[in-house]
């Protein structure tokens, strides 16, 4: 598979909630540091998505703001 992401994140699936539409997943990247993504159900069942699986998060972004105290 080639993308053009060049932001993958490799994690574990902390989490799966599942409702009517979308699904939330929760991705731990590291040890309390966790990255939330909401995808729809079907994406979830398609690639059987649960707990404890390695997956890479994709960041494909326009734009990516900064902000400091």
């Amino acid at each position: 598979m080639k993308l053009s992401a060049r932001n993958l994140i490799p994690g574990l699936v902390k989490s799966v909630t599942v409702g009517m539409v979308n699904a939330e997943v929760v991705i731990e990247i590291a040890p309390g540091v966790e990255i939330v993504s909401v995808i729809t159900k079907n994406s979830v069942e398609r690639m059987d998505i649960k707990v404890g699986d390695e997956v890479e998060a994709m960041v494909k972004a326009t734009s990516v703001m900064v902000a400091k105290d």
